[in-house]
């Protein structure tokens, strides 16, 4: 019973971490979220280098979009997991070094993500035999 709902729960975040990294993904390709209008001055100047590298938008929007999708997936969720990993430590070092004020939320994410990858150690397991 118990494991039937850790299941649910964790089927629940999930979905809803993969919905927001596709959501945020897509916006990287369309830009339908607009910027918000008062930005600290550190966080314009690391966006501003990071629009600067003409392949590194389209590169995190892939992977987020990807992984995102992979997360929702049951069977796919510990792949998922690999590659938005990467992801996940740079919105972790940008929110902790240049702009704290998405901490909070990055830390749910976080915790999201560890629980997801602790969820399929067996699998990681397996790659480094």
């Amino acid at each position: 019973m118990k494991s039937s709902i850790k299941s649910k729960v964790l089927f629940v975040f999930s979905l809803l971490f993969g919905l927001m990294f596709i959501n945020a993904g897509l916006n990287k390709f369309f830009n339908y979220i607009p910027m918000p209008k008062q930005m600290p001055p550190n966080m314009m100047k690391v966006m501003g280098a990071f629009m600067q590298i003409g392949w590194l938008m389209p590169l995190a929007g892939a992977a987020e979009v990807i992984g995102g999708i992979l997360i929702i997936i049951p069977r796919t969720r510990a792949l998922g997991a690999l590659i938005i990993f990467p992801v996940m430590v740079g919105i972790f070092l940008t929110n902790t070094v240049t702009d704290k004020s998405g901490l909070p939320m990055t830390l749910i994410l976080s915790v999201i993500l560890a629980w997801i990858m602790i969820d399929n150690r067996d699998k990681y397991l397996q790659l480094i035999k």
